[in-house]
Formats: structure tokens, C-alpha cells, sequence
């Protein structure tokens, strides 16, 4: 028996009133920066992006450059609609890891390196594999937390289809 001034366990914390939608602000800006990276791929061409993936030593760079803009772009609109959220996690982070191998890892950590102000205007180094991470944790968030309440994912569940 508790007594009135034992503070609950935090694993047995009272419910916030909203913590189901937890995961919306993280689906939206994981799915819109999928979204647009692969927009951005595809509007530059598909080879533009093979010939980048060749450079790196990334093999079969076509192949590799149409599945990275697929799963970019359905996983992007999966991520902003909540749609099939466990099943396209996997497909993402697996992209993601690789680009932090393949590309972000020799720049360190910091996704921001100033390098001048010319004219106003800053200047920046490439990008380290910080942004990828956060990404990452975004996705790992979204899975464990459930796509929320106003999700395809949700209403399939309350529709009794099965959700993965």
C-alpha cells in the first residue's frame, strides 16, 4: 500500500493526456525530409545520383540510386501518413547507416561546419553523420512509440486489419 507521499515508480507514471501523439511531430519531419530528399534525386535524374554513388564506390550504383529514391520516397510518404511505419523503418535506417558509411563518416559528427561569411551569406563544409542519426532516432521513436492515433497504421488496427 502506497502512502500519499510516495512518488509513483517512473515506469508507472500516471498517462500525459498526450502522449499517443508523440509520434506525429517526428513523422511528420522524418517523412517530409525522405520526401524531399528523393524528390530532389528524382527531379536531378536517377543517373545524376548513380554517377554520385559510382564516385563513392557504392556497387551497382543504377540499381542503387532507383532503390534509394524508392524507398526515400515511399518511405517518406509512408513516415508522413503513418502508413506501413514498421515495415518501411527498415528499408530507411538501412539506407541511412550506409550513407553515414559511405559518405558522412570521414566529416566527423557535426552536420554544421562554417567555414566563412561571404557577402552574408555562410559558407559550409560537408555535412558529418549527425543529421542521419537523428533521422535514425526519429524512426527508431516512431516504432516503438506506434505512429499515433491519426495514422493509416491506427485506423487499420481499429479497422481489425492486421498492422505491421
Amino acid at each position: 500500500m502506497k502512502t500519499a507521499n510516495e512518488a509513483p515508480l517512473p515506469g508507472n507514471c500516471p498517462k500525459k493526456p498526450f502522449a499517443n501523439y508523440v509520434a506525429l511531430p517526428l513523422r511528420l519531419i522524418a517523412g517530409y525530409g525522405f520526401l524531399e530528399h528523393g524528390i530532389a534525386k528524382w527531379s536531378k535524374g536517377p543517373a545524376s545520383f548513380a554517377a554520385i554513388l559510382h564516385a563513392t564506390g557504392v556497387p551497382a550504383p543504377h540499381f542503387m540510386a532507383w532503390l534509394t529514391i524508392a524507398v526515400e520516397l515511399f518511405g517518406g510518404a509512408a513516415f508522413l501518413l503513418g502508413a506501413f511505419v514498421s515495415l518501411f523503418s527498415i528499408p530507411a535506417i538501412i539506407l541511412l547507416a550506409v550513407a553515414i558509411v559511405t559518405v558522412h563518416l570521414p566529416y566527423g559528427f557535426s552536420s554544421i561546419k562554417l567555414l566563412s561569411v561571404t557577402d552574408g551569406r555562410a559558407q559550409f563544409g560537408p555535412p558529418g553523420y549527425e543529421c542521419d542519426l537523428l533521422y535514425i532516432a526519429c524512426i527508431v521513436a516512431i516504432v516503438l512509440a506506434g505512429p499515433g492515433p491519426w495514422s493509416i497504421d491506427a485506423y487499420r488496427l481499429r479497422a481489425g486489419r492486421f498492422v505491421l
